[in-house]
Parts: C-alpha cells; structure tokens; sequence
C-alpha cells in the first residue's frame, strides 16, 4: 500500500517537484497527497495543481503566534492522515509541539553538510570559508534548528570562479536525486528514527549519514 506524504512549501517547490516525479514510477511507495504552503504566491502550489493534488494555503500572517499557527497547521496535515510529512523549503522555524507532533516522520533537505552551516546563507558562508567541497543533507526533523539526524549527503566541489548562486544551482541537482531517495527508504519502511538517530535497514546510520565515503 502506498504511504501518504504531506509536502510542506515556502518557494518554487522544486524538491516538491521531483518527489512529484519520482511517485509516478509504478513500484515507489509513496504518493503526495497533499501539499501546504504558508505563502500564497508559492510556485510550488502551481505544481501540485498541475498534478492534481489537493494543496492550501495557510498563511502564519494570519495567526497571533508561531504556536497558534503550528497548531492550525497541524490540525490541517492530519485531515490527510500522512505517513510522512516533508518540509521542502518551507521556510518557518518550527515549534517543539510541532516537532513532537510528528517525531519520527518528518523530514527535512537542507543545504550544507550538517553539522556545518546550519541556518540560512549557507552557500555564501562556505565560498566565505575557503571550503573546497560543500553540499546537501536529508535529516529527520527534531527540536534543535537543523539539527536531527543526517540520513543522507551528497557533496560538490567549490571552484575558484563560483558564487553562491553557481554553487546554489550545483546543490539543487543533488537535491533533485537525493530527496526522492530517502522518501522512497522511509515508505518502504527500511527507513526510522529510534532514540534521536536515523536507522536504515536494522543499521544505525554514522553522523554524516549514509554511504560517507570514509
């Protein structure tokens, strides 16, 4: 049976779009069957729609606090009853309710090798130091700001001549590749968090996460 996935977005929902894609394929066990945004101008809403898939709008301007706004959200998301609920660039910072809510099942991509560069600005801040490769993470979502356990990594060099934007662009490719991947591990269920850590067939995974080359 098909695991349900709730996609949240903030922007463009490039990653939205390649799990999009990536579900078409007959034996991938999962299916976005819903996806949310906290803005309305969201690219990402244009995608779901051109898929069919049922998709809102929820935006935080409309709530007195970060809390009254989690809770609506999370009032939301479980009328589609998922089984994992993805953040692909949405960008709020969550609140420990929120987390609790659905610890174990969400997931979120962030660009930099964690633990470097957790926040914003991270493509910028490793051309600023000097880093010859960089990269992009998956990670169960916990409490501490991107700071749940790394299921996955890919890496790219940096070049001489790159900017943040160029090495943005780099990322998203691996982005792209790696997403899918890991949501396709998680609805196979190969895929879990047991006490704070990512296990991936019965193993426990290192903190870089899976397959590191070291």
């Amino acid at each position: 049976m098909s695991r349900r996935i709730v996609v949240l977005i903030s922007g463009s929902g490039s990653n939205l779009q390649a799990i999009i894609d990536a579900c078409k394929a007959p034996d991938y066990p999962g299916e976005v069957v819903a996806v949310i945004s906290n803005k309305a101008d969201a690219y990402g809403l244009t995608r779901a729609d051109n898929a069919q898939i049922a998709n809102q709008v929820i935006s935080h301007k409309d709530f007195v606090s970060r809390e009254s706004y989690d809770q609506a959200l999370i009032e939301q998301i479980d009328v589609y009853q998922p089984d994992l609920v993805i953040l692909a660039g949405f960008m709020r910072i969550l609140t420990p309710e929120f987390v609790q809510h659905f610890s174990g099942k969400l997931l979120n991509i962030h660009p930099s090798l964690l633990p470097k560069y957790q926040g914003l600005n991270t493509h910028q801040r490793a051309i600023d130091a000097g880093d010859s490769e960089h990269g992009v993470s998956v990670h169960f979502v916990t409490e501490e700001l991107d700071g749940g356990p790394v299921i996955l990594q890919a890496k790219v060099p940096i070049f001489a001549e790159d900017d943040a934007e160029i090495l943005a662009s780099r990322i998203h490719q691996q982005e792209h590749r790696i997403y899918p991947l890991v949501v396709k591990w998680f609805c196979s269920d190969r895929l879990m968090m047991q006490d704070e850590k990512a296990v991936l067939d019965g193993k426990t995974l290192p903190l870089s996460g899976y397959a590191n080359e070291e």
